[in-house]
């Protein structure tokens, strides 16, 4: 082969070196746009929350099952730690209790309330949606504030979670700034207007709160909750979750509020996997919140012109 000419040798040279340097302005450009600051550290003092707004605030993380992705042992609740297994490797739930080094007892209502709906911690780093902010991103702020208030009342455990175990390249945060443009659904669910207040309640709950779909819709190869499929079965910590959008079973009100409460389905059998940990915690709520769910889904189970 004939050896290249020194005048295409060089331009060859510059050509490469223009594509690096774009490469690395357009890396840059997307760091900068994927960038969130952090949000002031604000003093460890105790503080006083009415008592009726910390016990909403204990409904409230019942409902959510804080504890199923937060404790790991009872004797430490919301300390973190547990696992969460994904398709794309571990990861782990970290300490929410008010210690001031490991976990949330430095974070303003604002930082609390910016990660559970945007999926942005108080430092600015970006969030696997591992924490369901797709979901969470519909809470009322007076709902954001009783659960800040509940767990700013909780005893400080100190104590850091595991690392996450995740594949590259998802292991790299900036990325989840990338996947939210993308394919995360933050618009925030509002209930269609009806006139049965129950239902609306449930609707209100179920879909963000307790964040059914996070679990019972399938995911796509991104994943991504399918937009096109909500609660149409999915997976959850390695165990299948059935549909509830009316291509599966078709539960009664009453045989689901028995299931959401005692574990026990219709046809005898015992709940097991993840959904035990949802039915341990609901059983502990008042029983209209639950009632509420299983009128809404049960409309779900019935098919997508049920209501």
């Amino acid at each position: 082969m004939p050896r290249l000419s020194r005048i295409a040798r060089t331009t060859i040279g510059r050509w490469a070196g223009g594509v690096i340097l774009l490469l690395l302005l357009l890396f840059a450009g997307f760091l900068v746009w994927a960038h969130q600051p952090a949000i002031p550290m604000q003093a460890s003092s105790n503080r006083t929350f009415p008592a009726a707004l910390a016990a909403r605030g204990a409904v409230l993380a019942q409902l959510g099952d804080c504890q199923g992705c937060h404790t790991v042992t009872a004797q430490a609740p919301f300390a973190g730690g547990a696992a969460i297994r994904t398709p794309l490797g571990l990861l782990f739930g970290p300490n929410i209790t008010p210690d001031p080094d490991t976990g949330i007892g430095r974070w303003s209502l604002p930082a609390f309330s910016r990660a559970l709906r945007q999926g942005v911690s108080r430092d600015g780093r970006h969030l696997y949606p591992g924490m369901p902010y797709e979901h969470f991103v519909s809470l009322r702020h007076d709902d954001v504030a009783a659960l800040y208030a509940f767990l700013m009342q909780q005893k400080p455990v100190h104590a850091i979670a595991p690392a996450n175990r995740l594949i590259p390249p998802v292991n790299y945060r900036p990325f989840l700034a990338a996947w939210k443009s993308w394919f995360a659904h933050t618009g925030g669910f509002v209930p269609p207007a009806g006139p049965d207040p129950v239902w609306n309640r449930g609707a209100y709950l179920a879909e963000a709160l307790a964040h059914c779909g996070a679990c019972h819709t399938p995911r796509t190869l991104f994943q991504a909750e399918n937009p096109h499929r909500p609660l149409g079965g999915g997976w959850a910590d390695g165990w299948a979750t059935p549909p509830l959008d009316g291509s599966g079973a078709r539960w009664s009100v009453d045989q689901l509020e028995t299931y959401l409460t005692t574990g026990r389905a219709p046809d005898g059998k015992q709940v097991r996997g993840p959904m035990a940990k949802v039915v341990k915690s609901l059983a502990a709520v008042p029983r209209p919140d639950v009632h509420a769910i299983a009128v809404y889904i049960a409309s779900r189970m019935r098919g997508p012109k049920a209501h």
